[in-house]
């Protein structure tokens, strides 16, 4: 069974920095596209960074500059890490899987973690 596991949220002041973590289990990690989304209360999920199986990144244009995201395929292991945060980065964070293989689109979710931005 195919597993992702985000870790490292919490409570932080304006600020600060957190590092969130994704570890997956049962899946051929190097060649998925990783991606880290955030949802707002009452809102869709947004699409904060991703890293593909070669390191290419991308960033929401709120993130830039603030948020990091980083793989190692040999830990199945992705990694955001958000420093000089802010109160309305407050969400809950997401990581996804993603990899088109030639029998279809293989899309996997983790179950979330809480990031609050609070003085």
């Amino acid at each position: 069974q195919v597993q992702l596991v985000e870790s490292g949220g919490g409570l932080v002041q304006p600020g600060g920095s957190l590092r969130l973590s994704c570890t997956t289990s049962n899946i051929n990690f190097s060649v998925y596209t990783m991606h880290w989304y955030r949802q707002f209360p009452g809102k869709q999920r947004e699409l904060v960074a991703s890293i593909t199986s070669t390191g290419r990144t991308n960033y929401v244009d709120s993130v830039k500059g603030r948020f990091t995201v980083s793989r190692l395929n040999a830990e199945k292991t992705a990694w955001l890490d958000m420093s000089s945060l802010k109160p309305e980065d407050t969400a809950v964070y997401y990581c996804n899987a993603v990899f088109e293989s030639p029998f279809g689109l293989r899309n996997y979710w983790g179950q979330g973690t809480q990031v609050t931005v609070s003085s």
